[in-house]
């Protein structure tokens, strides 16, 4: 069936994410060729000392985002979809979102990007013996009943992003088990949130006299494949303003684009691994064994379906590097170029092929907001180098590049060199990847392994979310998301694979030398400009 037929009949499946400056829809049929997209830009605002979004961003973005997807599909195919096989949606992971019985937001959405719970998460980590990151759902919910916020008495329904629109436009209060682990530490083989741990929190907070229990608050953990209910007709009006989607189409399990990503890259089967490099980055392991004690710079999450993963994740990336790129835009425009950023990024990323290993002494960091994982819990982006430091455009350029990785690296490092954990297979998708064969190069010398592309890696999370969409459909009785993503979906894929060079790799640890010796630089400059 050609693509016009298959998304007319309701025979495609859709997929949206809520990534932290886009929000993306992607409609691929059952073997994940892209037919459609749409997007809307949107970005997180500093409201009294929060990062967040408000409920109008949120809806008002995913409206102008199908709405965009429906003049995709009307100006390729002439047709206007009513219907899809399936839908899922994904967002950015953890954070929190809490609601009254009435269905009312107690407080604005604390993100992912927020550094306000460090008494909570180091109080949860003693207590589970488990490493509790503070962007954690359950740290930001300890930290409101430590700081006796009023609200916390009236919680009904505690959620994320993606599970928050998922229970909007389907009315069920689930979520996929890996964005639930992101919420709370999941047991692998129950696939569902940790009973021991649960209890521990019960006792924690008992004195607080609160109505309500954790089971009552947090929304089901589901597997991939499982039935997470269907778009009901207020959804589907909710969600196309035009009137023309129909309600009862299948809804999957609302995942986290740590999830999506993993899905994206076909990294869920064990000993594969991907990196995820965009406004924030991460990158996922799946374990054959349990780590042997608990490090607060990993994170263990788990895969769609439940697998145990060591995830390192940092709340900065490319956001650094943009303002550099935009810098270069506005002196390019005062100079009376016409400046196309598509073009203006690949140049300047491949102008760091010609800086030097280790980037001629130049150090940065790209601290727009703080960074856990090397102590921070403010930032500020600074350039730092010495009068005899090469200062070329190419080693600035490489010298950004290798900042947007070097947070990311350290905690990686724990996870090679101390937990000797192996990986056969590293995947990179995300913008930092996009210009051909440069970030990709970068990625391979720090974490001293080969790192592939594939061609599909560009569409990112919404294509993962959207196969996820497929998969209960159509897998084979009995397939797990493994078999099901090597038999439909990557059985064909394309893609580059770059091993890491003795040279980059030398550089690279000779610049993290220097990089976290230099953290009581930015240490010095959160102290003095914060």
């Amino acid at each position: 069936m050609d693509a016009k037929n298959l998304i007319a009949e309701g025979k495609s499946y859709l997929g949206i994410e809520f990534g932290s400056t886009r929000i993306k829809g992607v409609v691929i049929d059952d073997k994940g060729t892209v037919l459609a997209t749409g997007g809307h830009s949107w970005e997180n605002r500093l409201d009294n000392g929060i990062w967040t979004y408000t409920l109008d961003d949120i809806w008002g973005g995913l409206q102008d985002c199908y709405a965009d997807l429906l003049k995709d599909i009307k100006d390729k195919y002439g047709i206007v979809p009513t219907a899809f096989a399936s839908i899922g949606f994904s967002a950015m992971m953890h954070g929190y979102l809490a609601f009254d019985k009435a269905g009312s937001l107690l407080v604005p959405f604390r993100t992912w990007r927020n550094t306000i719970t460090e008494e909570a998460a180091g109080k949860l980590t003693k207590e589970f013996g488990f490493n509790i990151p503070q962007r954690w759902s359950i740290a930001h919910l300890y930290q409101a009943i430590l700081n006796k916020e009023e609200h916390v008495k009236d919680i009904d329904f505690v959620t994320t992003l993606a599970g928050y629109v998922h229970y909007m436009l389907t009315g069920e209060k689930v979520l996929g088990v890996g964005d639930a682990s992101g919420m709370f530490p999941i047991d692998s083989a129950t696939k569902d949130y940790d009973a021991d741990m649960m209890k521990k929190f019960d006792a924690l907070i008992a004195p607080c006299g609160f109505s309500w229990k954790l089971a009552d608050v947090l929304p089901r953990s589901i597997s991939a494949g499982e039935d997470a209910g269907k778009l009901t007709a207020e959804g589907a009006k909710r969600l196309d303003v035009s009137g023309n989607l129909t309600a009862g189409i299948p809804v999957c399990p609302p995942e986290g684009d740590a999830g999506t990503g993993m899905v994206a890259t076909n990294s869920v089967g064990l000993r594969t691994g991907n990196t995820s490099a965009g406004t924030s980055v991460f990158a996922m392991v799946v374990l054959e064994k349990a780590l042997s004690k608990v490090y607060e710079q990993i994170d263990m999450v788990t895969t769609p379906d439940g697998a145990a993963v060591a995830m390192v994740h940092c709340n900065n990336c490319t956001s650094d590097i943009n303002a550099w790129v935009n810098l270069f835009k506005e002196f390019g425009e005062m100079m009376g170029y016409d400046i196309d950023m598509n073009d203006l990024f690949t140049r300047l990323y491949s102008k760091a092929l010609d800086g030097e290993a280790d980037c001629g002494g130049l150090l940065s960091y790209n601290y727009i907001s703080g960074e856990p994982v090397t102590g921070f819990d403010k930032g500020a982006p600074l350039f730092v180098r010495t009068a005899d430091s090469k200062f070329t455009l190419g080693n600035v350029m490489r010298m950004h590049l290798y900042s947007a990785l070097a947070a990311l690296k350290s905690g990686l490092d724990i996870l090679i060199n101390e937990e000797g954990v192996k990986v056969d297979k590293m995947y990179g998708h995300g913008g930092y990847f996009k210009t051909k064969g440069v970030g990709q190069k970068f990625a391979a010398a720090a974490i001293h392994a080969p790192v592939s592309v594939m061609e599909t890696a560009g569409e990112g999370g919404p294509w993962g979310m959207a196969i996820l969409a497929s998969f209960a459909d159509g897998r084979n009785p009995g397939e797990n998301l493994e078999d099901f993503l090597n038999r439909k979906i990557f059985a064909d894929a394309k893609g580059s694979t770059i091993e890491p060079s003795k040279d980059d790799e030398a550089g690279f640890d000779a610049f993290m030398k220097t990089y976290m010796d230099g953290l009581k630089i930015e240490k010095a400059a959160v102290e003095v400009l914060l």
